[in-house]
């Protein structure tokens, strides 16, 4: 509402000055602007999901996968897993247009440091969610373009000759990063409370301690060292200690839409019938005319219109390598992914498969999609911290097997698939990112996850090698580069 309609090249749009005077003159049009930001937020769920793990080993279409399953057109998404993207087809565009919640989150910065409405604990409230916020974008950039343009300052007013401005390079971006989540921090002090009213839909003191494990582990396997990994162990730990989020003893329960806010989660994206959905899931499901041919050979049934009524279009099919690489104890496997099988007499051939994580509801004979997209839970703290450990050289196991005994439930069994008994568990590292993958499939982490650890584990697990390590990074889409003038194209890609 207090958006003009221009726009540059960054979508970030200049704010009316009559708007901007009319407005905040009270706590709740300061109330009503954050959740205005958690809006934009969730609707950058997508990009976020794409960003973290379509260039990843997880979706795609693999020997055994049949083209009656598989033929719904990819409309170009499959360029990410083929490591094909390029200024014509970049897989996201517009740097995810983040930099429109960015300038949001900088106007409020701006004003919550003028105003005398606010008391002081709730500005400090403000200001670690809107730093905590900020970080969490420019991680984002930072890990998918690199060098990206800071902008701190929220946009008033358009000048068309400063409209232009070139990128920072790493340690700039990677500078303001740290900066932001330690002023985030501060604000919240002692304070790791979740909100009464709104609970894990909004930032949290948790959330920007997740995100600073997750910004020094980066650093730590990038030079930072036992120095980096030890304050990120320390920021989970600190998570622990005040707090009492826990793992869900149900895989299933974690992402159920009756039981929200659940003890796992730290930081989700909001869903609610009637208002939002989870936009980014008709890509990754089958519409209902296409799986009713097929079977489902745990059941075993035959897929029907009344159950399985996915109404999707299945872009982003889930590879069959994917489900295969599940134990059939692990009780994710069939709910994280669903298997659709032919049939030939009695055998069951598998024809493909499909993410089935977020089930969503039934309403009024239709499903809608309102599962809350996490950002942060209690299982990637664990994770998280298994690495930590595992980088100054201690004992991750008591992390390791949380995970994995709620995995397997009844299943589980210490001697056979507790760390660290399993063949994978000779390399702690491999371990870990087996286990994230597992567990976090859909939720946009193993791309990142597999940067973090080092370029060696993105060029085992993907089509990407030493030839072509500049596609590392994403390129900048044509529209980006034409709209500013003083940008350039990622390096290695060809100049614009």
């Amino acid at each position: 509402m207090l958006l003009a309609g221009c726009k540059n090249s960054l979508d970030l749009k200049p704010i009316s000055s009559l708007g901007d005077a009319s407005y905040w003159q009270s706590a709740d049009q300061f109330d009503a602007f954050a959740y205005g930001i958690y809006n934009r937020f969730r609707s950058h769920n997508t990009n976020f999901q794409y960003l973290g793990e379509l260039r990843s080993d997880v979706f795609g279409t693999d020997p055994g996968s049949t083209s009656a399953f598989t033929g719904e057109a990819t409309q170009g998404v499959e360029k990410m897993w083929l490591q094909t993207i390029d200024i014509d087809n970049s897989g996201v565009s517009d740097f995810g247009q983040f930099y429109s919640n960015i300038n949001q989150i900088n106007l409020l910065i701006n004003k919550v440091n003028a105003t005398s409405i606010l008391s002081d604990a709730k500005k400090s409230e403000f200001l670690g969610m809107a730093y905590g916020l900020r970080a969490f974008y420019y991680f984002q950039l930072y890990r998918t373009w690199g060098k990206v343009i800071i902008q701190t300052e929220p946009i008033f007013s358009i000048d068309i000759e400063t409209l232009a401005k070139a990128a920072s390079d790493l340690p700039a971006v990677m500078t303001l990063i740290k900066a932001d989540i330690d002023l985030s921090n501060t604000n919240y002090g002692t304070n790791y409370a979740f909100s009464t009213k709104d609970k894990k839909g909004v930032w949290s003191k948790s959330a920007t301690q997740m995100l600073k494990a997750e910004v020094y582990l980066w650093t730590a396997h990038r030079g930072g060292g036992t120095a980096d990994a030890t304050i990120a162990k320390t920021a989970l730990t600190d998570i622990q200690l005040n707090t009492s989020l826990s793992l869900v003893s149900n895989f299933a329960n974690v992402f159920s839409t009756t039981n929200k806010d659940n003890s796992e989660i730290i930081f989700a994206s909001k869903n609610k019938i009637d208002e939002a959905t989870l936009s980014f899931i008709g890509n990754y499901v089958p519409q209902t005319g296409l799986i009713v041919n097929f079977y489902d050979a745990a059941v075993p049934r035959k897929f029907d219109v009344v159950t399985d009524n996915y109404g999707g279009l299945l872009r982003i099919p889930t590879k069959i390598a994917t489900y295969e690489k599940f134990n059939d104890s692990d009780s994710r496997k069939n709910l994280t992914i669903q298997a659709a099988y032919s049939k030939s007499g009695a055998n069951y051939i598998i024809a493909g498969a499909f993410l089935k994580k977020y089930v969503g509801e039934q309403s009024a004979g239709s499903r809608a999609y309102t599962n809350d997209f996490p950002i942060y839970r209690y299982a990637d703290l664990l994770l998280l911290l298994a690495e930590a450990k595992v980088m100054l050289s201690q004992d991750p196991s008591t992390e390791i097997n949380l995970v994995r005994a709620r995995a397997y439930g009844s299943n589980y069994n210490a001697l056979t698939l507790g760390y660290p008994t399993q063949a994978i568990d000779v390399n702690p590292n491999e371990a870990i990112l087996k286990e994230r993958f597992l567990e976090f499939i859909g939720e946009g982490k193993r791309w990142y996850d597999l940067r973090r650890m080092g370029d060696s584990y993105v060029y085992a697990n993907t089509s990407l090698t030493t030839a072509t390590s500049y596609k590392l990074f994403w390129p900048i889409d044509r529209a980006t580069l034409t709209n500013n003038r003083l940008l350039k194209q990622t390096d290695g890609y060809p100049p614009f």
